[in-house]
């Protein structure tokens, strides 16, 4: 049956009328399923039983709870999905991030990921499918429940940076980021969200047209063999192109652009790679987030020494780049960047 979470309201009005509900309960739908995220059509108390049973026979919410989870000494909290593709079962994770009162959510978009980064051991995963906007959706509102049930920070920014590609899956992606921005919906700002991409040109220029969120590019070379010898992507988009288009929008207001960078020591730590970032990003408003490196099966890599990274990071902004160094999360239970690999079906 059709999932009703991740609709927009124009098309929640549709199906109001098509069980023969007034189109005003499509908003109504709305909130039920975005402002009090509701899991059963019973809770709908303001449209009739008749409707209720109508919406039932034809269609599902699209909640469903993770069926696993493992907690960091320093509180990250790692949970474990399970969804239904392709006549299947898969698994993805997402990384809840409670900082004070604040807490950052790492949503995936793709079970694995197909860019096949070599530092990175989602990649070792495989691809096994696109995430539909209500498996993106889910993932946000379960979270954001049990945060409430253990009287622990509510979300206050969401980051698509979990397993997979978002602008390889773009059409999820915008639809999932339209019901969180959008007055129908969740009503959030776009400045609490960052959606990160290796630089599929494509999808990036429909985001950059159609939402006000925050970007954030997988950088980590700046050269363009020495990167693609890392991440295959760079053949078919290659990193001058991306930086070329982001330089045709303005990124002096609130809306950021910001680079992610990991570090291996004598790889791509050193001055001339400094330098070439600088020459690279002259003239665009971005930030550089250093990234310490969490190894995983790949023995080719090997992670810069805190000096260095120091070093690399007075540089760039000695040179106009405001560069800072990520403090790492939830490495002791694979939560950290790059280490979403379902180690959580084990447990």
């Amino acid at each position: 049956m059709e999932v009703l979470l991740g609709k927009a309201l124009i098309e929640l009005q549709s199906i109001a009328l098509s069980v023969g509900l007034p189109r005003y309960a499509g908003k109504q739908l709305a909130e039920w399923l975005y402002v009090r995220r509701v899991k059963s059509f019973d809770e709908m108390t303001n449209i009739s039983l008749k409707g209720r049973e109508a919406l039932r026979s034809s269609y599902l919410i699209g909640r469903h709870s993770p069926i696993a989870h493992a907690e960091s000494s320093d509180g990250t909290i790692k949970y474990l999905f399970e969804i239904a593709l392709g006549g299947g079962k898969q698994y993805i994770e997402s990384v809840y991030l409670p900082e004070g009162d604040r807490a950052t959510l790492c949503v995936s978009t793709q079970a694995g990921c197909k860019m096949g980064c070599r530092f990175c051991m989602t990649g070792t995963l495989g691809f096994h499918g696109q995430l539909s906007a209500a498996e993106i959706l889910n993932q946000i509102f379960e979270i954001d429940e049990a945060a409430a049930v253990h009287h622990r920070p509510l979300l206050s920014n969401i980051v698509y940076m979990g397993e997979g590609e978002p602008f390889d899956n773009i059409d999820e992606v915008l639809r999932s980021l339209s019901v969180m921005t959008s007055a129908y919906g969740c009503g959030w700002s776009g400045k609490r969200i960052t959606v990160s991409t290796v630089g599929v040109i494509n999808g990036l220029k429909r985001f950059l047209d159609e939402s006000d969120c925050h970007l954030a590019i997988s950088l980590h070379n700046p050269f363009h063999r020495e990167r693609q010898e890392i991440m295959p992507a760079e053949k078919l988009y290659p990193i001058e192109d991306v930086i070329a288009l982001l330089k045709q929008y303005d990124w002096s207001g609130q809306r950021r652009v910001s680079f992610e960078y990991i570090c291996w020591g004598g790889q791509n730590d050193t001055i001339k790679h400094a330098r070439e970032l600088i020459r690279l990003l002259a003239g665009l408003e971005c930030r550089i987030n250093l990234i310490r490196f969490h190894a995983g099966v790949e023995k080719a890599f090997a992670a810069s020494n805190e000096r260095q990274m120091e070093y690399f990071r007075d540089y760039l902004c000695g040179h106009g780049i405001t560069t800072t160094i990520r403090r790492s999360r939830g490495e002791d239970i694979l939560a950290a960047c790059g280490m979403l690999v379902n180690s959580l079906r084990e447990v």
